[in-house]
C-alpha cells in the first residue's frame, strides 16, 4: 500500500477524530471538575484540527 499525501492525511484525521471523541468523553464522563472542561475544550480543538485535516484532502 502507497502512502501518499492523501492516505496520511486521512490517517490522520481518524486519529484525530479519535482522540477528540476520547477527549471529550472523558470530560464528559470521568472528570466532574475543572479538569473536564479543559479536556473537552481540547477534544474540540482535535475536533476542529481534524476537520482542517479533512479539507486539506485532495487539495495538497
Amino acid at each position: 500500500m502507497a502512502m501518499n499525501k492523501n492516505t496520511i492525511l486521512g490517517w490522520a484525521t481518524l486519529i484525530m477524530t479519535l482522540m477528540g471523541i476520547l477527549l471529550i468523553s472523558l470530560g464528559a464522563f470521568r472528570y466532574d471538575d475543572v479538569a473536564g472542561w479543559g479536556f473537552a475544550a481540547v477534544g474540540i480543538g482535535f475536533l476542529a484540527i481534524a476537520w482542517v485535516f479533512s479539507a486539506l484532502k485532495g487539495r495538497v
